[in-house]
């Protein structure tokens, strides 16, 4: 019988292709999620029954055990950006994630991988890095021999990254950006989930690996990068740290005050995560302890960034029109 690997958030952004990978090596796949009526679209990753969606609760001893038990693999997807909340930052990537490695080798759980993220640090500044920190803490306090990962952005087609801001440039001539001098080093998805599969399958060392693609670059270099690939023009402008954080308190009431109906676009949590650099650090095993080549921003962005050109899929097409005309 084939191995099963139980995927916490294995319907997200970066599960859907640890999913698709594990199912495609075959593995049993079986997606854990709090909404597996709305994971639907992950069974056509394997043949028929071979990737499952199921209901868990990472909040509750026994249904992450519900979920782990038979797994000869489990790898941890789940993350927030809520800092309030049930499934607030302490619930999710600490007691979550060290839950989930607990009861992952209380079952005999062969191998773990657990997705973390760069400048994960228990005495960081902010709330988000300290409670990725402290994941990582119980996680190891458990299962010691668990692969960590820790991605820099992540970009792909599902993306919240560049997908929002080339969404904002429908809106006016600026496009606002806070930390514009700060610096990240984007990591594509496809091969964040290639190295979890490595974990998975005990081809990956036990270990902390900080995974960053081959380009590091501004924020502001981003957002030119993203606008150079949609053919648009805008202002890129930068917002001071003092003043985002007093909009980021704004914000936040207003979430508070709409019972998160309306959501900050903006938190200082947020502010305060984007005054550190988010690039691998010198001396850190990566990418290449694993033998990975990663794809560049280059390589990927127009697949998936032409739908916010002003003609489309058919911009290649006028460009190319207007040369001839010109010749």
């Amino acid at each position: 019988m084939s191995k099963l690997v139980t995927i916490f958030g294995g319907s997200g952004f970066v599960g859907r292709y640890i999913a698709d990978r594990m199912a495609q090596a075959g593995w049993r796949v079986r997606v854990a999620v709090r909404r597996p009526e709305q994971a639907g679209f992950v069974r056509p990753y394997g043949e028929v029954g071979q990737v499952e969606p199921v209901m868990c609760n990472i909040r509750d001893d026994a249904s992450v055990r519900s979920v782990t038990r038979g797994a000869d693999a489990v790898i941890n997807c789940v993350g927030t950006f809520d800092r309030k909340g049930k499934n607030n930052f302490g619930a999710v990537q600490d007691e979550g994630a060290t839950r989930i490695a607990r009861i992952a080798a209380e079952e005999g759980v062969q191998r773990m991988v657990h997705i973390s993220a760069i400048g994960a640090d228990a005495d960081g500044a902010s709330l988000y890095a300290r409670s990725k920190g402290r994941g990582e803490v119980g996680v190891l306090k458990h299962f010691p021999t668990a692969v960590i990962l820790r991605p820099s952005v992540v970009f792909g087609p599902e993306d919240q990254f560049f997908n929002r801001f080339a969404g904002m440039t429908r809106f006016g001539p600026v496009l606002p950006v806070v930390g514009a001098d700060t610096l990240f080093q984007p990591v594509y998805a496809d091969d964040v989930a290639q190295a979890a599969e490595m974990g998975a399958l005990g081809t990956a060392a036990p270990g902390v690996y900080e995974l960053g693609g081959p380009d590091v670059h501004s924020f502001r270099e981003l957002m030119q990068l993203m606008l150079d690939t949609i053919r648009k023009r805008r202002l890129v402008v930068n917002i001071p740290f003092f003043a985002a954080s007093i909009m980021g308190a704004g914000m936040e009431l207003v979430q508070t005050l709409s019972l998160g109906l309306i959501k900050a676009q903006i938190t200082r949590d947020q502010v305060t995560s984007l005054k550190s650099d988010n690039v691998v650090q010198d001396g850190a095993q990566g990418f290449d302890a694993l033998g990975i080549v990663p794809d560049s921003m280059a390589a990927v962005l127009p697949d998936y960034l032409w739908r916010f050109r002003s003609s489309g899929q058919y911009a290649a097409i006028k460009e190319s029109a207007g040369n001839l005309r010109e010749g």
